[in-house]
């Protein structure tokens, strides 16, 4: 590390501006190849994948996206031979746009065409057909059916589109979240550094590192699975991570700089010291986010190595492109009061006192009682996540002023709620006896607790395949349309299959979100235990202690369990939701609780890092567990919580974004490092530690000599020391040059 810093600071300019080429050429090819998203939450094996397919085969283009018009006439009928004449026509316009396979009028003379007018005769419906699913439709597509179908409205007649293709339209523009992230942590920073200079170079690092993250992962989306969102999710944790990672090396890069060294050896020890703890820290992170690659689901795999992908730069840049930046703005690193007192005092031993300090003490006189409390903050935030209900969020969730959203209103109240996410079943006929049964089905599925209709039978031309559509009673996110899924699967298609080779496969978005949460539920303790179990290794190694790895795999279930039970109260239970912009209540993403896990354990890790080792210095130095950890707390809480801060803002400003599912992440993820840092970080470890005393530290002989030995963030060398002095000497001839560490350990344990 302290090579790679060297050569950093000697060719600043070259460093600087090989990683403005990078993001250059990057930004360019991204520009150049455009985006290729894909969220395609079909599983091979599932049921309603071979639905997809064999509805796809049987029925050509009747497997692409299928999205709706829907119009609503307040004073007269949808009937109105005006109404009719207008709708007619807008429909046969939409029929001739590009990609569209089929569309379905409720005018039609065909079986079944009735069913799409009301009762009460003021709403209708159409469906749109694309020839291909909503992941690979262009955005130009979606956008012309909008425009052509919304062109009808007026005259007393709303219309409104509805479906997967339709939500494209409504994809959040603009950077505003990121703009207000990146505000607010500019804000903190100059305020604890009180240099220009020092607050806007882990920004500009970030925002370099990111940038170029964020173009990768547009060219990644070419080569593999990437969900649309995996761009948003790798800006979020690469800004909050990029940011704290650059705000602990510049921290120490000034206090480097206030110890009396010039600028190059500064910024040489900050990278070789804590440098080296943010490389851990950020392949903690990596590890946990490609723990997702064991589930082998395409769909997160791509979300996985997005992250990862992100997280890689930021730390490349913080332990290259920073040393450089530091270099260059000299002692304007340090603020005009702290190079006025620098020059006329010489350097003075930096001691933790005021809040930090005491707060330090506090928690030392006070380990039992106070980490009580924190454990019953603990608990009580993640009591809802005892009711999490696991479920993809349907266009009810969207916000109330979207065409998607009234379009779902309006079917939902002129023809109930299930009608937003009919179930599609779907069978491959071979013989009479399968055509007879798959006849038959209708009447059986009408008389179906939790049916609301059921359309004719469909048959291809061929003959070989049959397909009926079922609308239940509830909405597509409720838990009673899942019941039904699996009451259809479980019940009632075996008892109308028996004595045919009939096969019914049971599809539609209900029943894919369905299995794919399913799968991710099945597969969701394997991949916490292995996540679990990697950073208990990499901690044991790093520390050499069978009680901090255990302590950090407690702390970290707590983080996710309470930040989730926060994510429960706020979407599930919809405390604020509304007020917030981010829609009605709904269930949580069933993917959402894998990748927080993931993201969650790299950043608790962090903190553990950072804390702990600080404390395991002191311990290795003195044998004093009261004094290590009352010593560790005292010098590193207080960049914690400056950069928990920054964390928390950047996270918070994300739910801006109006994308829902960016907004559970960044809710999710600021609760966490809240709670991480200001409650478990800070108190409940701590006191932990100190009632634990030397136990913490305890490590069989037998597994002391098998263990490699690692440094997260070394002490500074005799040689750094001694060119620290020399360099002293040097620039201030008249001062005496501070005691080192170790000659200054009775200051420090007084002051602490």
């Amino acid at each position: 590390m302290a090579a790679i810093a060297r050569w950093c600071v000697t060719h600043r300019l070259v460093a600087v501006v090989l990683w403005l080429v990078a993001l250059g050429a990057s930004v360019a090819g991204a520009s150049f190849a455009g985006s290729a998203y894909s969220n395609d939450y079909e599983v091979p094996g599932t049921e309603s994948g071979r639905a997809t397919a064999l509805l796809d085969r049987g029925f050509s283009g009747a497997g692409g996206d299928s999205d709706t018009i829907v119009w609503h006439s307040e004073r007269g009928s949808v009937r109105a031979t005006a109404v009719e004449q207008r709708m007619t026509a807008v429909l046969h316009d939409v029929a001739e746009l590009d990609g569209i396979a089929a569309v379905t009028s409720p005018y039609d003379r065909s079986p079944g065409a009735h069913a799409r007018v009301s009762e009460d005769g003021h709403t209708a419906y159409a469906t749109v057909t694309f020839r291909e699913q909503a992941d690979d439709i262009p955005q130009a597509q979606a956008k012309a059916l909008v425009d052509t179908a919304r062109a009808a409205a007026g005259d007393g007649v709303q219309v409104e589109l509805g479906g997967s293709a339709v939500a494209l339209t409504e994809a959040p523009g603009g950077h505003l979240a990121e703009a207000v992230g990146v505000i607010v942590a500019a804000v903190v920073l100059f305020l604890a550094f009180g240099s220009l200079a020092a607050s806007a170079l882990p920004i500009a690092t970030a925002l370099v590192s990111v940038g170029i993250a964020y173009s990768g992962i547009v060219l990644l989306g070419h080569v593999m699975t990437v969900a649309d969102f995996a761009p948003m999710l790798g800006m979020l944790v690469g800004l909050g991570v990029g940011i704290d990672y650059a705000l602990f090396i510049v921290t120490r890069h000034r206090k480097g700089l206030k110890q009396g060294l010039p600028v190059p050896e500064a910024a040489r020890i900050a990278v070789a010291t804590t440098g080296r703890a943010v490389v851990f820290a950020g392949a903690t992170v990596c590890i946990a986010l490609l723990g997702m690659l064991i589930l082998r689901l395409s769909f997160l795999n791509g979300v996985a190595i997005a992250a990862s992908l992100t997280v890689v730069l930021t730390v490349a840049a913080s332990v290259t492109l920073l040393p450089a930046l530091l270099s260059l703005i000299g002692m304007r690193a340090l603020s005009r009061r702290e190079r006025a007192r620098l020059a006329e005092h010489g350097p003075q031993p930096e001691l933790p006192t005021g809040f930090a300090a005491r707060w330090s003490a506090f928690v030392e006189r006070h380990p039992k009682l106070l980490g009580a409390f924190a454990a019953v903050v603990m608990l009580v935030l993640a009591l809802p996540t005892f009711s999490l209900h696991l479920g993809t969020s349907d266009q009810g969730n969207n916000p109330a002023g979207s065409t998607t959203r009234q379009a779902y209103d309006l079917l939902a109240e002129g023809f109930g709620p299930g009608v937003n996410g009919p179930l599609t079943l779907v069978a491959g006929i071979d013989g009479a006896d399968d055509r007879v049964a798959f006849a038959e089905l209708p009447a059986v599925l009408e008389n179906t607790r939790g049916v609301a209709s059921v359309s004719p039978v469909i048959t291809n031309g061929a003959g070989d395949t049959a397909v009926l559509t079922l609308v239940p009673e509830t909405a597509p996110q409720s838990q009673a349309t899942s019941d039904l899924v699996d009451r259809l699967r479980g019940e009632v298609l075996p008892r109308a299959e028996a004595g045919t080779s009939l096969d019914v496969h049971v599809g539609g978005v209900t029943a894919s979100y369905d299995d794919f949460a399913e799968i991710i539920v099945g597969k969701l303790p394997l991949f916490v235990g292995v996540v679990i179990a990697l950073g208990c290794l990499l901690l044991l190694v790093a520390f050499r202690s069978i009680g901090v790895p255990l302590k950090a795999a407690v702390m970290n279930v707590a983080a996710v369990a309470s930040s989730f039970g926060i994510v429960v109260a706020v979407f599930q239970w919809g405390w604020g939701s509304d007020l917030l912009g981010l829609g009605s209540a709904g269930p949580i993403e069933p993917f959402l609780p894998v990748i927080m896990v993931s993201v969650l354990f790299g950043l608790s890790m962090d903190y553990q890092v950072f804390l702990v080792s600080r404390m395991y210095e002191e311990w290795l130095e003195t044998g004093d567990n009261r004094r290590a950890v009352r010593v560790g707390l005292a010098e590193t809480s207080r960049v914690i919580n400056s950069a928990a801060v920054i964390m928390i803002a950047v996270f918070l400003a994300f739910v801006l974004s109006g994308d829902r599912v960016i907004a559970m992440f960044g809710i999710a993820l600021a609760a966490a490092v809240a709670l991480d840092a200001f409650v478990l970080r800070t108190l409940l470890v701590p006191a932990l530690m100190h009632m634990l005393g030397g136990a913490n530290w305890w490590l069989p002989a037998w597994m002391d000599r098998w263990l490699p030995r690692i440094s997260i963030e070394p002490s500074e060398s005799r040689a750094a020391a001694d060119a620290r002095d020399a360099a002293r000497a040097t620039i201030f001839p008249q001062r005496v040059p501070v005691p080192r560490l170790e000659e200054n350990e009775d200051v420090r344990d007084t002051a602490g």
